[in-house]
């Protein structure tokens, strides 16, 4: 049987609080575009079964304060504890000032795309507390009901994150995105 619950009203901003971002670079080389592509491609993030140029993750662990009410359950504040990294290549060695120029070009590219994945993750962390701060379940002495209610609306804004990433990259990567542009202006000069 369904938990009855209260959808949360909207409650007074909480205590402001910011993701710590982190920056993690892995080593590249090369004197050329295509050299550099190529180091990319041995020594980029290992992801699924392929390596990528670059790859955004997070760690996020909260703090909730449930407390009984009435014989229900409110969830009287939820506090999110995010951490965004942020995985890019680094280029090591000298290299001509024309390839230079591209690489600062690519690299710039690569973490601005890279930063639409975080902001991403963060929509989902607010879209999360704005969900939980308040929500309420009737008859939950032991606030048991409301943490499945909870979990299941975090797994839709989840799967709803990593869709809109899906969908981000398939646009970027593909044919005439922003990423393969930047590939191409890297490896060909154009």
């Amino acid at each position: 049987m369904a938990a009855a619950c209260t959808l949360p009203l909207p409650f007074p901003a909480q205590a402001e609080w910011k993701p710590v971002e982190k920056v993690v670079t892995y080593p590249v080389s090369g004197k050329t575009g295509i050299e550099l592509y190529r180091s990319i491609g041995e020594n980029g993030p290992k992801i699924g079964i392929g390596r990528v140029i670059a790859f955004t993750d997070f760690d996020l662990k909260w703090s909730r304060d449930y407390q009984k009410r009435d014989g229900g359950c409110v969830l009287a504040s939820a506090r999110p504890f995010l951490t965004i990294t942020y995985r890019l290549p680094k280029a090591a060695g000298d290299m001509p000032p024309e390839t230079r120029e591209r690489w600062q070009a690519f690299l710039e590219g690569v973490e601005k795309h890279e930063r639409v994945h975080g902001e991403i993750i963060l929509d989902m962390v607010r879209k999360i507390e704005a969900f939980s701060v308040g929500l309420t379940v009737k008859d939950d002495p032991d606030c048991t009901k409301i943490r499945q209610v909870l979990t299941k609306r975090l797994g839709e804004l989840s799967e709803e994150q990593r869709r809109r990433s899906r969908e981000f990259d398939r646009v970027e990567m593909g044919k005439g995105g922003n990423v393969h542009r930047l590939i191409l202006a890297l490896v060909n000069g154009d």
